[in-house]
């Protein structure tokens, strides 16, 4: 029997080690940046489908583990919510792929939803049981309901703060059951809420809208803010119902703004807003105070056949182009600037000077 025995190469074994500093080297700030980003799943159905990423998330880890539309469809028709922060989505996410809802379980929707269905559209209802959150995540696809006729009922909250979509967003024919908060979102293309039924509020506050924005015939039954958001292309609010109080306070409408036939049922300020362009209010009506203090208007602002049944503030308006006020009724008081620039007090500090100086001419002739 012959026996090998097995020897050491010293040359061999200092190769290998160098190898092995140099993959450490290379290799170590990458598994380092890999391993601290944490993204949370959250458990399973009935639960809603969850991706948290951290912080310490790269824009590139991120995408490799993109959501997709796919997923998010699965998971609506199973009945789930959603829940993504910092993600990133991917794909078109096409919301009359979810199956109508049976005739009985419609009458299971809470009462005041029910009380906003068309008889007609009864049969062709959606849903979307649970919350609806896209926090601070970009979406590469469209979101649409591609709905011509019927309705997708979100019953509960619905946030998008901080997201980018960079396609469409159609969210029309949507009735809201709860709060819509879409503050510091970035809408690249279209938004559309034609039709759409906000039932507890709306805050769009600093919001960036894009090309084309349309809240055509929406209903806000709860207050809504769009303060200090930016509209870069057409804006139409036409024919909208504001059941509460309105602020686009501080808004900016780069091109066309349309708020004809629209009814603002409670308080509603436009204060220190931008027009650049066409402003149309035609046959607005403003049931309560309505307040434009410092807002400017560098195009036409029409406000012909409008009805101002509150309190009317223009003050410091800039207009560039002589406004229409055609047929327009004036019914509620006039507001007045406060200090030194409301009139009536000017009026009476004349008075006062036009008595003393009366009296100070009384006293001259007196003497002499």
């Amino acid at each position: 029997m012959r026996v090998f025995a097995q020897t050491s190469n010293p040359s061999s074994n200092l190769w290998t080690a160098v190898l092995a500093t140099l993959l450490f080297v290379v290799l170590a700030p990458w598994a380092s940046a890999a391993g601290a980003c944490l993204v949370e799943r959250g458990a399973g159905a009935p639960a809603p489908f969850t991706r948290h990423f951290g912080q310490d998330c790269t824009q590139q880890e991120r995408e490799a583990q993109a959501v997709t539309a796919g997923e998010l469809l699965d998971a609506l028709k199973a009945g789930r919510g959603i829940d993504l922060e910092r993600a990133v989505v991917t794909g078109d996410v096409v919301l009359d792929q979810l199956p109508p809802l049976k005739p009985d379980a419609v009458f299971e929707l809470p009462s005041n939803i029910q009380d906003v269905i068309p008889v007609q559209d009864m049969r062709d209802i959606r849903l979307i049981a649970g919350p609806v959150t896209i926090k601070d995540s970009l979406v590469r696809g469209t979101i649409k309901t591609n709905l011509a006729a019927g309705w997708l009922v979100i019953n509960g909250p619905v946030t998008m703060t901080g997201t980018t979509f960079e396609r469409m967003l159609d969210l029309s024919h949507v009735l809201f059951g709860g709060v819509v908060d879409g503050s510091h979102a970035v809408i690249l293309r279209e938004g559309f809420f034609i039709r759409s039924w906000f039932g507890a509020g709306a805050k769009f506050e600093e919001t960036a809208f894009g090309t084309h924005t349309r809240f055509h015939r929406a209903d806000f039954a709860g207050p809504v803010t769009f303060h200090r958001s930016g509209f870069n292309g057409l804006a139409e609010f036409l024919e909208v119902q504001f059941r509460q109080e309105a602020r686009f306070g501080q808004a900016y409408f780069r091109l066309g703004a349309g708020f004809s036939g629209s009814r603002f049922g409670g308080m509603l300020d436009f204060s220190e807003a931008r027009f650049e362009r066409e402003a149309f209010f035609t046959f607005t009506v403003f049931a309560k105070d309505a307040y434009f203090r410092r807002a400017t208007f560098s195009g036409q602002a029409d406000f012909s056949d409008a009805e101002f049944r509150g309190v009317d503030d223009f003050s410091k308006v800039m207009f560039s182009v002589e406004p229409r006020f055609t047929r327009t009724k004036l019914t509620g008081e006039r507001q007045f600037p406060h200090g030194l620039q409301d009139p009536r007090i000017m009026y009476g500090i004349v008075a006062v000077l036009l008595l003393f100086m009366v009296w100070f001419v009384y006293l001259l002739k007196k003497q002499s």
